[in-house]
């Protein structure tokens, strides 16, 4: 049941998005196919799509994730644009992630500097001895615009944030590329997504849900449920977002896809695992992910492929599902079934 607007080929492009015609079709196939609203579902089942942003998915930008293979987040996008289709009267809502940032945030280049005076390259990994030897700082010319120009109170956060990834295990602050800029075009959804979400809108009268987040300039947030770090030297910088945590852990099954495998999506279902875990950890059962609609990032002299297969076999150890969109529901197995 795939529309005849979908074209496989432009996936890794950026187009307009014909949102008159698309609806028209979208009412057209739901009528044919006797598409039924949403809000008549027996069984809920969600469908969070993590940061499937042009930055993460269109070779060329900023963060394209290329995965081993090369391509990896064009074809994983082909395949989710071609699960949605397909699965159209199953899905009964559609979640959107949008990582959103600004220049001056702690993992970019201008908010650091080194003992010249020089910003760090994209892709350097600062550690907690980094920034507690004075090898890096924080740029005082950034004080002004997010700590009302206190600069060593900026300063003493930067190694507190070291200090409290350092502690609790998580990767190192690392110094990303600028990406995902509010209000630039890598900010968008990758069209040929933003198409499959926009006609599920419509054939489903469900309104997709979008989610927010990373523009907290003190603290990195790769997961849609929380920031790296919450608290600050003197309380809390950031909050846990529960309101979605009890959106997604309230339907019968939820599937999960988006980028980075290694990144983003590890995080955010790590984040719900935990909160599984502490509420009952048989509903991990009703959580699938899409794996063929995932790749980790991959760039010169970093791997990601090997920590990200380890956190998914993580995830299905725990009581999830490891499963392929180009698979039909059907035969992801009884647990699809609705649970009491």
């Amino acid at each position: 049941m795939i529309p005849k607007h979908f074209d496989p080929g432009r996936v890794g492009e950026i187009y307009r998005v014909s949102y008159q015609e698309l609806a028209a079709e979208a009412r057209s196939l739901a009528a044919r196919h006797d598409i039924r609203p949403a809000c008549t579902d027996e069984r809920r089942v969600g469908l969070l799509l993590v940061d499937v942003q042009n930055t993460f998915c269109i070779p060329g930008f900023e963060l394209f994730v290329a995965g081993r293979s090369g391509d990896g987040a064009v074809r994983d996008n082909r395949r989710l644009a071609e699960f949605i289709y397909r699965n159209l009267q199953h899905i009964t809502r559609i979640h959107v992630t949008l990582d959103t940032h600004t220049a001056m945030q702690i993992f970019h280049e201008v908010f650091l500097v080194d003992q010249k005076g020089e910003h760090p390259a994209p892709m350097t990994a600062i550690s907690l001895e980094d920034v507690e030897s004075g090898r890096y700082r924080v740029n005082p010319l950034v004080a002004d615009s997010i700590a009302q120009g206190d600069r060593e109170s900026l300063q003493r956060h930067l190694v507190h944030y070291c200090r409290r990834l350092s502690r609790d295990g998580k990767y190192q602050l690392m110094v990303w590329p600028y990406h995902a800029m509010l209000g630039g075009i890598g900010h968008a959804l990758v069209s040929a997504i933003e198409e499959a979400v926009f006609f599920h809108t419509v054939a489903r009268s469900s309104q997709a849900a979008f989610e927010v987040k990373g523009k907290n300039p003190l603290t990195e947030n790769y997961s849609v449920l929380r920031p790296e770090v919450l608290e600050g030297r003197q309380g809390p910088i950031a909050r846990k977002n529960t309101a979605l945590r009890d959106i997604l852990l309230g339907y019968d099954a939820l599937i999960v896809a988006g980028q980075a495998k290694s990144h983003c999506v590890s995080f955010t279902v790590s984040d719900l695992l935990e909160e599984i875990e502490e509420r009952d950890p048989a509903l991990a059962q009703k959580v699938y992910l899409l794996e063929d609609c995932t790749s980790p990032v991959v760039a010169p002299g970093v791997d990601f492929t090997e920590k990200a297969d380890a956190a998914f076999r993580g995830f299905e150890r725990a009581g999830m599902h490891r499963v392929l969109a180009s698979a039909p529901m059907s035969e992801w197995g009884a647990a699809m079934e609705k649970r009491g």
